[in-house]
Order: structure tokens, then C-alpha cells, then sequence
């Protein structure tokens, strides 16, 4: 079977390319309410293609927060992206060479990852063609969202406040009805957020380590809690998992045979 080229890519890049555009007008209005111009909101998205991490890192930003914690905020949140990176390299063409799999990096996320991942295989032209809309209709609905906001009257920026708690309640909801894991850890996430911004001796940290702090607390307690199964069994040595049925001594050609060995 040929292997799908760039047209197929684009294809199927395309439904995720209509939700990016629609989900990336939001980032664009936060943008537009807090002050960023549409040309560097549109290169953030450009250069970022995550809506978590952008979301997060503006915070950050219009916090006044140090560039250490906007790095490690950024990269806390993204950090899936190198796990799926390690699963994705699994799949590649045979021969496909360090610069081609940087381009890949870039457009990995997890709509894209998803998609790439039902293939056995994925090809560079394949996974270009996959990423090229997405990667067009996030940073154009950014653009398109930060015209808009720029556009509206001050009386409704201040309406804009509740569009990120928004934006992210409908990331989770969905996911956090099918999974108690979800549920959990937004639970610990949100209980640690709220001790931060309130306890006296915390609530002094800037926003930015909250967010880390809380980010690294649910995670950890997500990990202990639920554990994927499976993690460990590999440890186990080929002859504890899986025991050798008896086998019969192998004849030695050399060896004399005993007396009335072999008789009938």
C-alpha cells in the first residue's frame, strides 16, 4: 500500500483546523483584553500552537511575572508534548532525518498526534500536510479574535474576564465526566490554587509559581493515585514472567549409547 502524501494530510487536517479556529478566537479576545496587539498575539500562536500553554503563559505575562516562571510554566504545561514526541518517533519512515523530524515536533499536538497515531506509519509529507491547516486556522482565529477584541467597545472588555475560566472549563468538563483520575486531580489542583491565593506567608507569591506549584502538586498526586497499570511488568525478568515448559534432553550424536540403550 502506497504511503499517504501531503494532500491526504491536508484532509484530514481538516476538521481539526475548523475547531482550532474557533477555540483560538478565544485566545485572540483574552489577547485583545489584555492589551496585546494582533500581530504579536497572531506570532505567539504561530510559534506556540498550545492553547493551554498560551492561555497559561499570557497569565504569566500580564502578571508581570518573571521570565523564569514563564519558562517554567510553558514548559510544565507542555510537557506531554515530548511524551507524545517519544511515542510519535516510534512510527516514523524508516530514514526520516533529524530536520524533518524537528519540523514534525513543531506540529505535534494532541488532535494532531491522535490523528497521526491511527496510521502505522507516518510519513513526513503525510504528517506536513496533517499539520500545515491546523497550524493556519490557530494562528488566523488568534489574529481574527484579537481584531475583534480590539474592535469592541471597553464597556465589554470587562465581560471578557470570564472567557479563560470558560475556555478551560469546557477543555475539562468533557474529559473529567469519563474519568475519576480527571476529576481528582482538578479537584487537588483547584483545593492547592485556592490555599496559595489565600493562606498568609503564599498568597505573597506571584502568580506564576502558584501556577507551577499547583500544577506539580495534582500531578504528583494524580501519579501516586492512579497509576497506569502496567508501568513495571516489563521489569520482571523473560523467565519470571513467563516460565520455560520442560523440554526433553538433546541427543548427543557423540555420546556412546549404554548397554541396551536403544534396544527394542
Amino acid at each position: 500500500m502506497a504511503e499517504p502524501g501531503f494532500g491526504r494530510g491536508l484532509r484530514d487536517g481538516i476538521p481539526i483546523a475548523l475547531g482550532y479556529f474557533t477555540i483560538s478566537i478565544a485566545f485572540g479576545l483574552y489577547c485583545a483584553r489584555g492589551g496585546v496587539g494582533p500581530w504579536s498575539a497572531a506570532t505567539m500562536a504561530l510559534t506556540n500552537l498550545s492553547s493551554s500553554g498560551q492561555f497559561g503563559g499570557l497569565s504569566v505575562i500580564l502578571a508581570g511575572g518573571a521570565l523564569v516562571q514563564l519558562a517554567v510554566t510553558v514548559a510544565l504545561v507542555n510537557l506531554r508534548y515530548l511524551l507524545m514526541s517519544f511515542s510519535l518517533s516510534q512510527r516514523l519512515a524508516p530514514g526520516t532525518g533529524v530536520l524533518r523530524r524537528l519540523v514534525m515536533a513543531y506540529g505535534v499536538t494532541d488532535e494532531i498526534y491522535a490523528v497521526a497515531m491511527s496510521r502505522p506509519q507516518v510519513g513526513f509529507r503525510y504528517f506536513t500536510g496533517l499539520m500545515s491547516l491546523p497550524v493556519i486556522g490557530w494562528t488566523g482565529g488568534t489574529l481574527t479574535g484579537t481584531l475583534v477584541g480590539s474592535a469592541l467597545p471597553a464597556s465589554l472588555h470587562s465581560a471578557m474576564g470570564v472567557l479563560l475560566y470558560a475556555m478551560f472549563v469546557a477543555i475539562v468538563v468533557p474529559v473529567a465526566k469519563g474519568s475519576r483520575a480527571v476529576r481528582v486531580v482538578v479537584l487537588v489542583a483547584g483545593v492547592v490554587s485556592s490555599l496559595l491565593a489565600l493562606v498568609p506567608g503564599v498568597r505573597e507569591l506571584e502568580i506564576g509559581w502558584r501556577i507551577i506549584i499547583a500544577t506539580v502538586v495534582a500531578a504528583a498526586f494524580g501519579a501516586a493515585l492512579f497509576p497506569v497499570p502496567g508501568i513495571g511488568a516489563e521489569q520482571a525478568s523473560p523467565r519470571e514472567a513467563t516460565p520455560e515448559p520442560d523440554r526433553e534432553p538433546t541427543p548427543d550424536p557423540d555420546r556412546e549409547p549404554a548397554p541396551g540403550e536403544g534396544a527394542a
